[in-house]
């Protein structure tokens, strides 16, 4: 089931955030820079921020089985761009559909909103999440650009079918 996160969810969200993480930065860079006390509590302020925000302005949808919270996904719009911010899947649910039924609710929420081209940022090394992200119809821009240790990719929005 994909629902809306609500403040209620915050301490969930932030500790699959941090398993999620630790995946792809494990051995890359110091584990203090994504687990730990205060990365934790960095990560939940993060994610209360983005809960509270209004619809227009993004949003944050759980995955939930069995009532256990399984993914994340968070999208934010800001000066006309539209960005997927975040988007974790517990790794114990991995290649489960999880990913692909967040991805398309935010897919769905997009569309209902009028966007027509999304933007991410996925880290260099995490090429199991590039694949997912190729996998969805993410592409690099025309000239293809990286944030930092991360790669800059872009999806085209198309409307839904009838529109």
């Amino acid at each position: 089931m994909i629902r809306t996160a609500l403040p209620a969810d915050l301490d969930s969200i932030a500790a699959l955030h941090t398993r999620a993480r630790a995946t792809y930065y494990r051995g890359r860079i110091p584990e203090e820079e994504y687990g730990g006390p205060a990365e934790l509590a960095r990560t939940r302020e993060g994610w209360a921020r983005a809960v509270a925000r209004s619809a227009a302005d993004g949003g944050v949808l759980c995955a939930e089985r069995d009532g256990e919270l399984t993914g994340v996904a968070a999208y934010r719009t800001a000066d006309g761009e539209t960005t997927l911010t975040q988007l974790h899947v517990e790794p114990a649910h991995w290649r489960r559909g999880t990913g692909a039924a967040l991805h398309a609710a935010c897919l769905d929420a997009w569309r209902r909103s009028g966007v027509s081209r999304v933007r991410l940022e996925v880290y260099e090394h995490n090429l199991r999440a590039q694949a997912f992200y190729a996998r969805q119809g993410w592409l690099p821009g025309p000239v293809p650009t990286a944030s930092g240790s991360h790669l800059v990719l872009w999806l085209a929005v198309a409307a839904p079918p009838g529109a």
